[in-house]
């Protein structure tokens, strides 16, 4: 695993993109603060920019770097969730202009899975996190099922967990505004 971090890192660096697993299904990504790269993961993924993308950071010290206002529920909610969460907070900062939503806000999920926690952590900057598929096409749960082209599509493939075949599904997405309010966008 450490060789495969390694050279995820000189990737994200360079400004390429990855195809790595996630907490949840097999994620395309890239350093999420440059634009460059973000832009890159629409094109592979031949998606419009107005379908926003959410990114992985390892901790809520992290979390709260790229959040303008952490409602203090979402301590809570991040804590106690038993299944990977996916927060949409109110606005971002900090962030690739591409990564935002429209109005500003942000999909951020803290990843507790060994393989992207250690990365995000030498990384030092959160990285973007959209499932490993042609726009419109299904979600990859396991690495065999990601198209050929996406593959090509991507600078550098991780090695570990290929061969994992235990069921994961998608995160469960939350908008949460600052004033508490909650909006449950996927169970």
């Amino acid at each position: 695993m450490n060789e495969d971090i390694k050279q995820t890192l000189d990737i994200l660096y360079s400004g390429g993109v990855i195809l790595y697993p996630t907490d949840t299904i097999w994620g395309i990504g890239c350093d999420a603060t440059n634009e460059k790269a973000v832009q890159k993961i629409f094109e592979a993924k031949r998606r419009t920019e107005n379908v926003p993308l959410l990114v992985l950071v390892n901790s809520i010290a992290m979390l709260e770097r790229y959040v303008d206002e952490v409602p203090s529920m979402a301590y809570d909610l991040i804590e106690l969730s038993e299944n990977p969460l996916t927060i949409i907070y109110e606005k971002g900062k900090n962030i690739a202009k591409n990564c935002l939503n429209a109005d500003g806000s942000i999909g951020i999920r803290v990843t507790n899975e060994k393989f992207t926690n250690q990365l995000i952590t030498r990384f030092k900057r959160p990285i973007v996190s959209t499932s490993a598929n042609i726009h419109g096409e299904p979600s990859p749960m396991f690495y065999n099922q990601i198209s050929e082209e996406l593959k090509l599509s991507a600078d550098y493939i991780v090695k570990y967990r290929q061969d994992d075949t235990t069921s994961q599904k998608a995160s469960s997405i939350i908008k949460l505004n600052n004033n508490g309010e909650i909006t449950i966008i996927r169970k």
